[in-house]
């Protein structure tokens, strides 16, 4: 690995220093999956547009699950544009050497992106430009990630790479649950008009225009702005880099022929494979569970946020823990025990209603659907953060280390070929059935395709001796 062969890392920062530059990016990154994507904005924008449904005279439970739909068909195009770029400019960032340049790309699409949700008031929504914005966001997060991410062999050993990614992935949840908790604390009102730690939301936010919950947007783009200081400080790239456009063409046709010998690879084509549907899974779990949460349930907008805190500190803890697992037995164990856990708890989301368990109808009042959900949250968030863990430290094994982010590039091809697969299933079953809660049946069936195909792959890929 680099680092091992330049112990004073590359532009003569340190190796210690270089990790914690690459565990920031996790850090900074994270408030638009924990804040936007799942527990606060989803939920906003599944509240706000089944209001303007009903409005125009449509049932709730229907409004609920149209508005579900708009948010999977707009996650949908959003991932159809992922999956199409991200082996392309992967290719090109490894054919020039240079990384960085595509990361200030998209950290500006991050920024923009999340600081424009905030043109999202009730009175004049627009769930077209609502989902634009957003989309922008997390095109900007996903490439930001895969670019970052292939850094990742140079950080360690093979043997500590399992270890280092899992701490990064913890740290990474510890930013969300700081940065969901301000949210909380100081920002979001209930319906008394206070935070959750009963101030006034900060800076006279209006409630009544849902100020306090759009400060979301602007909270994750300044968050993001200023934690990726130390990832911009200490990473660099490797000193062979030159030009950015050098080699462009050269770059598209590596991956033409990437793409041509992946048969020749099977257990990297299985594991591609494998993670394109369980990831696709876990994808639909972290964006549809706060809206389940608001339209089955029935759960405020704090309720929610205090949910997410939970699942994002189970996230950490079990992140750090199966990174020390990890480096003991390899990724793979761990990826499969994770797939049949989220699995089984998609099981019990479905069987959740707030009068019922599988059916058996509860005492009025029960709290048992509730803290059934609540369980099925730190499950989600302490198997989905160690599955996602160990996932890019196996690809760092099925992948050539000579082309690591193309190999990233790939693994965001194979997670977003089918990311609009999950959104788009929970959208079409949601309109078919007009049933919210059936609306997330088919994530058990992704779960079970990737436990199966993971049966393929080689646990350090195919011998190149």
């Amino acid at each position: 690995m680099t680092d091992v062969a330049h112990p004073a890392g590359f532009g003569g920062i340190s190796v210690k220093r270089r990790i914690w530059g690459w565990y920031f990016f996790d850090w900074a990154s994270q408030p638009y999956n924990t804040l936007m994507l799942t527990f606060i904005f989803g939920p906003y924008f599944a509240q706000v547009a089944a209001g303007h449904l009903m409005a125009g005279g449509m049932s709730q439970p229907a409004a609920a699950a149209q508005a579900q739909a708009w948010w999977g068909y707009g996650l949908t195009l959003t991932g159809i544009l992922i999956a199409v770029l991200a082996p392309v400019l992967g290719s090109v960032a490894d054919g020039t050497g240079r990384r960085m340049p595509w990361i200030w790309l998209f950290s500006v699409m991050y920024f923009v992106g999340a600081m424009g949700t905030w043109w999202s008031a009730p009175e004049a929504f627009s769930p077209v430009l609502t989902l634009v914005f957003f989309g922008i966001g997390l095109i900007g997060m996903e490439f930001a990630t895969i670019f970052t991410n292939s850094y990742m062999p140079s950080m360690g050993s093979k043997k500590e790479l399992g270890r280092i990614s899992g701490s990064g992935w913890a740290f990474g949840y510890v930013g969300g649950v700081v940065a969901l908790a301000i949210m909380l604390a100081l920002f979001q009102a209930g319906a008394n008009g206070k935070t959750m730690v009963g101030l006034t939301p900060l800076f006279g936010l209006d409630p009544a225009s849902k100020e306090d919950t759009r400060i979301v947007g602007p909270l994750t783009a300044v968050w993001f702005a200023v934690f990726m200081i130390p990832f911009f400080l200490w990473v660099r790239d490797e000193p062979h880099g030159t030009r950015l456009a050098y080699r462009f063409g050269k770059g598209i046709s590596e991956l033409g022929a990437t793409l041509k010998n992946l048969p020749r690879n099977p257990s990297l084509l299985a594991y591609l494979g494998s993670s394109m549907f369980y990831r696709d899974g876990l994808n639909g779990m972290f964006t549809f569970g706060g809206i389940y949460a608001a339209g089955v349930l029935g759960w405020s907008i704090i309720e929610i946020g205090i949910f997410g805190i939970a699942a994002a500190i189970s996230g950490a803890v079990f992140c750090w823990i199966g990174g020390y697992v990890d480096r003991a037995i390899g990724p793979k164990p761990v990826i499969a025990l994770c797939c049949l856990i989220l699995m089984l708890t998609a099981i019990l989301i479905i069987g959740l209603t707030p009068t019922s368990v599988f059916g058996t109808p509860v005492p009025e009042g029960s709290a048992l659907p509730d803290q059934l959900f609540y369980l099925a949250g730190l499950l989600i968030g302490a198997a989905g953060g160690v599955l996602q863990s160990s996932s890019r430290n196996m690809l760092t094994r099925q992948g050539n280390p000579e082309r690591m982010t193309e190999a990233f590039g790939l693994y965001a091809l194979s997670g977003k070929a089918t990311s609009f697969l999950a959104p788009a299933l929970i959208a079409v079953t949601s309109d078919i059935t007009g049933d919210q809660r059936l609306g997330v049946t088919p994530l058990v069936a992704l779960f079970a395709i990737g436990l199966v195909l993971l049966i393929w792959v080689k646990p350090d890929g195919e011998k190149t001796d």
